[in-house]
């Protein structure tokens, strides 16, 4: 039986959903086409008329996740006008998001497979990047020009890093120090600037 066009479109973005959250679970080479698509509920033979290869729907499914990282940026961001930073910092450096493997940052579950990926799949991650940077540019300050800041792009390297390294040991209690420590940082840095300029104005 011949799918509609319209039901071919929603199958291939339940397979971009889908692939977005098995990646950040099993890696990009730690699962196959045949699971993806079962997880998708489809045959692996409807693979090939909807993308031309894994490493196409790599770099889909990767532009999907950090398009709904971002999102829970926003949203965590949302609950605290005041201080946006601090929302996210709570939101990102918890023990919840550590547990996230499938919904969590794509950066840290996948960085470092992105890093052996073809352009396509580092250009879904470099704008995912940039988002995140242009947020966290808005919270901390930006410099002249239209490159992050250091500033974020320390911020962004320090969460990162923590929620990697809290997620690659069993240790429970340095697990948390890890994210916590992070947080302390990143929060002491921001309130350290903002002191900064309010004496200087």
């Amino acid at each position: 039986m011949r799918v509609s066009r319209v039901q071919a479109e929603e199958n291939r973005q339940t397979v971009i959903d889908v692939a977005s959250r098995l990646f950040r679970e099993h890696g990009f080479d730690g699962i196959g086409l045949k699971d993806l698509m079962a997880g998708a509920g489809l045959t692996q033979g409807a693979f090939y008329k909807q993308f031309e290869s894994k490493d196409d729907l790599a770099a889909q499914a990767s532009r999907r996740a950090l398009e709904s990282a971002s999102g829970r940026w926003s949203a965590a961001a949302q609950t605290n006008p005041q201080n946006p930073l601090s929302a996210v910092v709570d939101f990102y450096l918890s023990m919840g998001h550590r547990a996230e493997r499938m919904d969590g940052c794509p950066v840290v579950a996948l960085g470092s497979d992105a890093a052996r990926q073809g352009p396509d799949v580092k250009a879904s991650f470099e704008a995912g990047i940039k988002e995140y940077l242009e947020m966290l540019g808005g919270w901390v300050g930006k410099e002249g020009g239209e490159e992050p800041s250091s500033k974020a792009m320390v911020v962004l390297s320090t969460m990162v890093g923590a929620v990697l390294l809290s997620r690659a040991v069993n240790d429970e209690q340095m697990s948390k120090r890890f994210l916590k420590a992070a947080a302390e940082s990143v929060l002491a840095e921001s309130s350290a600037d903002d002191a900064g300029q309010g004496a200087r104005q």
